[in-house]
């Protein structure tokens, strides 16, 4: 019944797959003993002219008739051309090859030579079938399009879209370049749990699972700070870690359920530090990624040389909507001015909440940065150190680049009874229905009563930041996998593509 589902080409390769066992062909081979790649034949040429290659790899053109034919593979590193005989290969061989399909992937040995055009190229002289493709390339390999499909089926966008495997590449690159900048100044990077009994450490709701042999709920991570706070307590002065954040959320450009953070962490250190600490840090990922102080996004230059700006959140807020809140006394009146410019605020919302909403509204998607915004109210910072200069305030900054958050930073709160307050707080925002809300952490609260050092913290989303790196629109175009809805369930809800971007 499945043979009937299949098109034309499909069962064509099939039938294939079966006349070459019935000839004795093992179309799943073993390890091919390669000596070279694709790249190294081409930039070798000169040392290798005339000498014998073994190379492997997914054959994507074939031209050519008769008794002779070119063809191109490509491997990990790129492509090169190949060309096979009659005369060489023997009639059994020839006739083999040219049965092949375009996407088989093959071994071959020659030796290397330039033709007349000056391509350089490999003498087939032996071949072997290493998999035979029982589907074809994604259109002809003309490039995959379709957006919905290059997502659920990255591999196929991989084979299809250079461009695709450029950025996964820089994106491996970008994440080397920082663990060497960090392990640099002698930062230690650790493993923390995923599954927690307490989530906390953002504000976030939490996706839940349940742990059966101990009967309990427990949360996927929504950040790693509270247990990497734990360890500078410990008397780990310098730590970062690089891992998986979960947040039951919504899907858009720029948000995906699932994404990779990197969570750095220095005793003896405050924000501006972490500040520091961040622009060195991109500025040297660049240069050594892309070997450039600049980028071009979406049309538009992002300079990293240093210092980059900071600005108060308070002054951005002023200056964008002619809003001082510094003259705004108390949340009634806060409220009031919300609610004249539409933004419908809670009852309970506080002057602090309402200042950071306007920020969100109005002023965050027109910082092209990079560009530090500090001192956030005190009513949504709750890890964070008030200002001793004013305690509606704390020590705490997000980094911006091209209208995106790509960074939260604090100068932590290390007194354990201000943070029992703030939790408690939290709890009460919990309680009247904000699933978002911090839950009351009684064992970080007693880590902190052991005596916490002056520690600056600091959060870099890596999707985002790769994206600014890349040149990339959206998120799912840097996240091999992103999270979507099974496309069987989209079929059976009749929902549009638009439905899940």
């Amino acid at each position: 019944m499945e043979q009937e589902h299949l098109g034309e080409q499909l069962l064509l390769r099939r039938q294939k797959l079966k006349e070459l066992r019935a000839q004795g062909v093992e179309p799943y081979g073993l390890k091919y003993p390669v000596s070279h790649s694709a790249r190294e034949v081409k930039e070798g040429f000169a040392i290798l002219e005339g000498k014998t290659v073994r190379l492997a790899g997914r054959m994507l053109t074939r031209r050519g008739h008769g008794k002779a034919c070119f063809a191109n593979i490509q491997d990990g590193s790129g492509q090169v051309q190949i060309y096979i005989r009659l005369d060489n290969v023997g009639d059994e061989q020839y006739a083999l090859f040219q049965n092949l399909d375009i996407g088989d992937i093959i071994g071959c040995g020659g030796a290397v030579f330039k033709t007349r055009t000056g391509e350089i190229t490999v003498n087939v002289e032996t071949f072997t079938l290493l998999s035979k493709a029982l589907r074809p390339l994604p259109e002809k390999w003309h490039g995959l399009k379709d957006v919905e499909t290059r997502y659920r089926r990255r591999y196929a966008d991989l084979l299809a879209n250079p461009e695709v495997r450029r950025v996964f590449i820089l994106r491996s690159k970008i994440i080397q370049a920082m663990r060497e900048f960090l392990t640099g100044k002698d930062f230690l990077e650790v493993e923390t749990p995923v599954m927690h009994t307490v989530t906390g450490g953002a504000t976030a709701r939490p996706f839940v699972t349940y742990h059966n042999a101990l009967d309990l709920d427990l949360y996927l991570r929504i950040a790693t700070e509270l247990h990497l706070k734990r360890l500078v307590v410990g008397g780990l002065e310098r730590v970062f870690e690089l891992g998986r954040i979960f947040r039951n959320e919504g899907i858009s450009t720029s948000h995906n359920p699932e994404f990779t953070s990197v969570e750095i962490y220095q005793a003896n250190a405050d924000y501006e530090d972490m500040m520091e600490l961040m622009e060195k840090m991109v500025l040297a990922i660049a240069q050594q990624v892309l070997g450039s102080n600049q980028v071009i996004y979406q049309e538009r230059e992002l300079d990293f040389s240093l210092p980059w700006p900071r600005k108060k959140l308070i002054d951005l807020v002023n200056e964008i909507t002619g809003i001082d809140f510094r003259e705004i006394s108390g949340d009634v009146e806060a409220r009031k001015i919300a609610t004249s410019r539409g933004l419908e605020p809670g009852k309970g919302s506080t002057w602090g909440e309402i200042l950071f909403r306007f920020f969100e509204e109005y002023c965050e998607d027109k910082l092209w940065g990079p560009v530090f915004v500090q001192d956030y109210p005190v009513d949504v910072s709750p890890l964070a150190r008030r200002c001793d200069e004013d305690a509606a305030f704390t020590y705490r900054f997000e980094c911006f680049m091209a209208g995106k958050e790509i960074a939260n930073a604090f100068t932590e709160l290390t007194d354990p009874l201000d943070q029992r307050e703030r939790f408690q707080q939290q709890v009460q925002k919990r309680a009247g229905g904000d699933e978002e809300a911090h839950m009351m952490d009684e064992d970080f609260l007693n880590a902190l009563e052991y005596g916490m050092p002056p520690t600056g913290g600091l959060g870099i989303g890596i999707d985002r930041l790769v994206m600014i790196l890349t040149g990339s629109t959206s998120i799912r175009d840097v996240i091999l996998f992103p999270t979507m809805r099974p496309k069987e369930l989209d079929q059976e809800l009749n929902l549009s593509k638009d439905d899940i971007k």
